[in-house]
């Protein structure tokens, strides 16, 4: 019983000692955070712009979904290429978010998980390549197989590279940095986007597409290199493993106490049905307007390069006055971009449509990850970013599905003026209720 009592001989420290070695952890990660700041800034800048440029000669807007169309003449499965990027990227990030928040360092964890949201470009070039002594339902069957593949290695990797990101960067810089991020992505995406017009156009089918997604899979590789240069110092979590029930059971608490958040998760489930037109822009142009291919890789640089433009000026916005005028911002814009889509016919103004579908891309993309950030403790941040993702990827599944059987037995343009209601209700619902995280927290 002696022995037990002297702290030299037990075989555990005082939890005093404890918290003690875990409050030095964080005082001496706080310094090197503050010291490599700057580099840190700068390599996630080249990994994102690099990443954006193989978005843009792989683009789930136009490019993908223009691949896809030589194989199939469904609107249902065209527009479920953005669908299922986007869902691949939500659904699993709860699923990763308890073990996420028990790492020292997330930054091993990103690297290696992020392969397998890289590795399938070169598949979708493989695919291309043999396409012309390969079936077209087996070559739609791989095509859809990678795609998931992409989108659910983006979403084990998503909640590691966001928790990485909300270590690295002050919360109040969160927008600047996401904003500048972004906007270098989509300079890149531009350029390599309008690049990949030109080979579309020029190169003989299917040949043009290998290109692009060969050049798409280079593009991902530098990408990696930047993100492997990111200085992480190792921080002890306070918060000690637990069963999969008590994780459930936290997840419960937090949905029931935290009103704001499930407010937050309400808007962002119907942003989803606001922006569904976005994925048949480029065949409704291409297929019923009769705009070239030429024509839309330059639509996609617009867009790209409309979120250049938007991307820091809402992030900048975001960080002074609240990431909620971003987010009405972004939404306002998505029902213009729906609302002209169904209002005009002329091929002009889908420069207007596709710029104002890149200022809706940014507050409905970029700005959600800031917001998600900003709820909750260090601790529970993993598990409010699982969440604030994971829960609406059911929505987000089904908004393109419903858009496309709208645009299957009504024409594209029901599709349109749908999504553009759904987004009126959003942007109401968001003004009235939500409140900015830092306002209640």
């Amino acid at each position: 019983m002696q022995a037990d009592k002297n702290p030299k001989t037990s075989p555990f420290p005082p939890p005093t000692v404890i918290e003690k070695s875990k409050d030095l952890s964080r005082a001496f990660a706080q310094e090197e955070i503050k010291k490599n700041l700057r580099h840190n800034f700068i390599v996630n800048l080249a990994d994102g712009g690099f990443f954006g440029a193989a978005l843009g000669f792989a683009s789930f807007v136009t490019v993908i979904p223009l691949f896809v169309s030589t194989l199939t003449d469904s609107a249902v499965l065209i527009g479920l290429i953005p669908a299922i990027h986007a869902v691949g990227w939500q659904l699993p990030q709860l699923l990763t978010a308890d073990r996420v928040a028990r790492l020292r360092r997330y930054r091993p964890t990103v690297l290696f998980l992020t392969f397998h949201e890289r590795a399938p470009y070169l598949g979708l070039a493989i695919i291309a390549w043999f396409l012309p002594v390969l079936e077209a339902r087996w070559a739609l069957a791989f095509t859809y197989l990678f795609l998931v593949w992409q989108g659910l290695g983006g979403g084990i990797t998503a909640t590691a590279w966001q928790s990485l990101i909300g270590r690295l960067i002050p919360l109040g810089r969160l927008g600047t940095f996401f904003g500048a991020q972004s906007a270098t992505a989509n300079l890149m995406a531009s350029g390599s986007a309008v690049m990949a017009g030109i080979l579309l156009e020029r190169l003989r089918f299917p040949n043009n597409f290998t290109v692009c997604f060969l050049l798409a899979s280079l593009s991902m590789i530098i990408s990696w290199f930047f993100l492997a240069k990111t200085r992480e110092p190792e921080i002890i979590p306070t918060r000690p493993p637990r069963s999969p029930r008590a994780f459930i059971n936290n997840i419960g608490e937090i949905l029931h106490q935290d009103i704001n958040f499930r407010w937050f998760l309400f808007v962002r489930m119907l942003s989803q049905l606001g922006t569904m037109a976005f994925a048949f822009y480029t065949v409704y142009a291409v297929r019923i307007l009769g705009v070239s291919e030429g024509i839309a890789g330059i639509l996609t640089g617009i867009l790209m390069a409309t979120q250049i433009a938007a991307n820091p000026i809402l992030g900048w916005i975001g960080d002074r006055f609240g990431h909620r005028l971003s987010l009405e911002i972004g939404i306002m814009a998505a029902v213009a971009s729906a609302g002209l889509a169904w209002l005009v016919v002329g091929e002009s103004w889908f420069y207007l449509i596709f710029g104002l579908a890149g200022i809706a891309n940014v507050a409905l993309w970029t700005t959600p990850i800031a917001i998600s950030l900003q709820f909750g403790n260090e601790d529970d941040r993993p598990i409010y970013i699982g969440m604030a993702n994971t829960l609406i990827a059911p929505v987000t599944f089904l908004a393109p599905v419903i858009g496309g059987l709208l645009a299957d037995h009504y024409g594209y343009q029901t599709t349109f003026i749908v999504s553009a209601i759904a987004g009126l209700v959003t942007v109401f619902v968001l003004h009235m209720v939500v409140k900015n995280p830092k306002q209640v927290n």
